[in-house]
């Protein structure tokens, strides 16, 4: 009876555990983030200018990414045209601050309680101290991009970026460079 009551009671706790886990933000690869960060100036509509391939993005052009806030979560909107398929896809996430509002690191979620580290490893602000550029580096080496306000990048910043992503043995061949199309 006691070998029974010890199993019931230990499923439930592993699953419970397993769960905790999933809901992790694991940073494999960690870099250093913008501090101080402001997230009042990286609220809005990014472009993608460059990325790392995977799979939730492939094939896609006219990339942007839109942060909001709602109550003590970002909202994140993706949405780019899939050339395969000849259609607008769209995703929404949400994301929280891991270590305090005052530095870019981040968890990301778009699908349930699976998180990926979003860590903003350099940034671009005008005079006006409004962020207009950013190098985000996924939980590891693995995952990048590269992202402006406006659809193209000047020179000297695609250099700074490149310059930062080789420190971190990412090969700009290795980079997309995202179509933004008559946007440019």
């Amino acid at each position: 009876m006691k070998k029974i009551l010890n199993q019931v009671i230990s499923i439930p706790l592993l699953g419970l555990s397993l769960l905790g886990l999933s809901a992790c933000t694991i940073i494999d690869e960690p870099v250093d983030v913008v501090k101080p960060f402001a997230l009042n100036q990286y609220l809005g509509t990014w472009y993608e200018i460059a990325r790392l391939d995977h799979s939730f993005e492939r094939n896609m052009s006219n990339v942007t990414a839109q942060y909001s806030i709602d109550g003590d979560k970002v909202v994140v909107i993706n949405k780019g045209f899939k050339q395969d398929k000849q259609q607008w896809d769209k995703a929404e996430g949400k994301a929280y601050f891991i270590d305090g509002d005052n530095q870019g690191l981040l968890k990301v979620s778009f699908f349930g309680p699976f998180y990926g580290a979003y860590q903003i490893h350099d940034i671009v602000q005008n005079d006006q101290g409004r962020y207009t550029d950013s190098l985000v580096i996924g939980p590891n080496n693995d995952y990048a991009w590269i992202l402006s306000r406006t659809p193209t990048l000047a020179p000297e910043i695609k250099q700074r970026f490149i310059t930062k992503l080789k420190a971190l043995s990412i090969s700009e061949d290795k980079l997309i460079w995202v179509n933004q199309g008559d946007r440019q």
